[in-house]
């Protein structure tokens, strides 16, 4: 039996203890099987985290995983939906999203997840554990299927109000610290939404404005200037040395991010390795609504939009969107909703 939560650090046992006190056993060996070890050694930030941009600190699509499936256990208290929330991003690629802008998937990036059913099935070590624990792969390979676990955007579910704590702990952004979120989550409860279906909202308004200002900070982080430019270029680096067969498609799926850096740095053609070097080294990005000429720029439009409206309890048994009844809330909503950047992002290379 491996040691993934022996392994923790300190801080993420506390904040795990935060998301549920108990940590079931069988959640445990699911955790430990090669399928799921993998995602250990892909960050949940997109490859962002390997330049000097940014100052983020390492959490792997593991531990977001682990923490959506203690989410859900914690209030569902159900075993289906607490590994549908654990395999959710079981598919995932080196470097995240990244291969969704590769795929020039930039407004919804899913285009890595229709293999979550391949990669479970293909896992003698979970299908064995889903035998014995009388599991269809069907009732654990979409965590879709139920709304707890992950629901439309701007809903919140364990899924997004997961990366929210845990990008404002520090993976993104130190926003709160470990009483502020233990605050946050003892005051969320499972609330009925507008189509009656059940949702993750707030007791009290309070603490949905204070979550939906760290929300909204994060949510502009997500699609800022230097965020575009590095999922480009990496997306860029991925694409052209799949071209060249200096990568495999396979490479993507199965190696660690680390193990495709060495790759990247030890590429001696077409300046990959000086130009990642350069961004790896960056500190800033520069930006400008003229296109610059002659260098590497970026331009994206549309891309994804990621906040939430989440409800709150207006009364016994009475829920609205957030928006309806804080002004505050709103005008935090809609600076996500209609965060620019400059048109084109850019680094001072050729590639």
């Amino acid at each position: 039996m491996g040691h993934y939560f022996e392994n923790l650090s300190e801080k993420m046992k506390q904040y795990f203890s935060i998301l549920s006190e108990e940590i079931p056993e069988f959640l445990k060996e699911y955790i430990e099987t090669p399928a799921m070890q993998k995602q250990n050694g892909i960050s949940i930030v997109c490859g962002t985290f390997y330049s000097k941009m940014y100052e983020e600190m390492w959490y792997s699509r593991l531990d977001h995983s682990v923490g959506v499936a203690l989410i859900i256990w914690h209030f569902m208290k159900d075993k289906k939906q607490t590994l549908a929330g654990l395999f959710h991003d079981i598919s995932t690629p080196v470097f995240s999203h990244t291969i969704d802008y590769m795929n020039g998937d930039y407004e919804k990036q899913e285009s890595t997840e229709e293999l979550t059913t391949k990669v479970i099935a293909e896992s003698k070590e979970i299908m064995e554990l889903l035998k014995r624990d009388n599991i269809q792969l069907e009732e654990v390979n979409d965590y879709h299927l139920y709304p707890i676990a992950d629901n439309d955007t701007p809903q919140l579910s364990s899924d997004r109000l997961e990366y929210t704590l845990s990008n404002g702990f520090g993976v993104l952004k130190k926003l709160w610290n470990l009483e502020e979120m233990k605050e946050i989550y003892a005051n969320i409860e499972i609330q009925k939404n507008e189509q009656g279906l059940r949702e993750l909202g707030f007791k009290n308004l309070e603490m949905a404005e204070k979550f939906v200002a760290n929300m909204s900070i994060l949510s502009s982080s997500y699609i800022d200037g230097k965020t575009k430019f590095s999922m480009q270029f990496l997306a860029d680096i991925m694409k052209k040395m799949l071209q060249k067969n200096w990568i495999t498609v396979k490479d993507l799926y199965e190696l660690s991010e680390q193990e495709v850096i060495e790759k990247i740095e030890n590429c001696k053609q077409d300046n990959i390795a000086e130009c990642f070097k350069k961004w790896k080294n960056a500190t800033q990005i520069e930006e400008s609504d003229i296109p610059p000429v002659g260098i590497y720029a970026v331009h994206i439009e549309k891309v994804k939009i990621r906040y939430i409206n989440p409800l709150v309890r207006v009364a016994e048994n009475q829920y609205k969107r957030i928006s309806e009844v804080s002004s505050k809330a709103k005008q935090d909503i809609e600076k996500a909703l209609h965060f620019k950047t400059k048109k084109y992002a850019y680094l001072d290379f050729e590639f």
